[in-house]
């Protein structure tokens, strides 16, 4: 019997609560589901929003996005988090995700459809360069504020 595939919008905090496992994957410097929660409320008052897929009820993979607009790109959807479960990688979820959030960006009239990944992450450039993403910069990043970690 082959497993049920959903790909929805993440709306309830029993679905967000139940999406930390997955996030932490990618962000292993989340330690406090709680903490998450509250971060991602903040983040959707800016306008972010988190696909979610479902393999028999249980989340399996995240695309969290947000839509912008600035002088380079014009109207763009953002990428800012794009997870899928270890167990899963290579098995064509990660393009399913990047697609459902690539839909939404011409939804909504984008002009563009960007994202950021760290250059130590050689396999997710390549993954990122056979979705038809080009690498067109680098991302700079200045700590303001050093993190103790207590």
């Amino acid at each position: 019997m082959q497993s049920q595939l959903e790909i929805r919008h993440i709306e309830s905090d029993a679905d967000l609560a139940a999406s930390f496992p997955v996030m932490q994957e990618l962000r292993p410097h989340l330690s406090d589901r709680a903490a998450y929660q509250a971060q991602v409320a903040q983040q959707r008052e800016q306008g972010y929003r988190l696909l979610a897929a479902w393999r028999d009820g249980v989340i399996v993979g995240l695309a969290g996005y947000r839509l912008q607009d600035n002088l380079l790109y014009g109207r763009f959807v953002y990428v800012d988090d794009l997870v899928v479960s270890a167990a899963l990688h290579r098995s064509g979820l990660g393009e399913r995700l990047l697609q459902a959030a690539r839909r939404q960006a011409l939804a909504l009239n984008c002009r563009h459809f960007v994202l950021d990944t760290g250059l130590h992450m050689a396999l997710a450039q390549r993954f990122y360069f056979r979705q038809g993403l080009l690498a067109r910069g680098m991302h700079f990043v200045e700590p303001l504020i050093q993190e103790t970690n207590t």
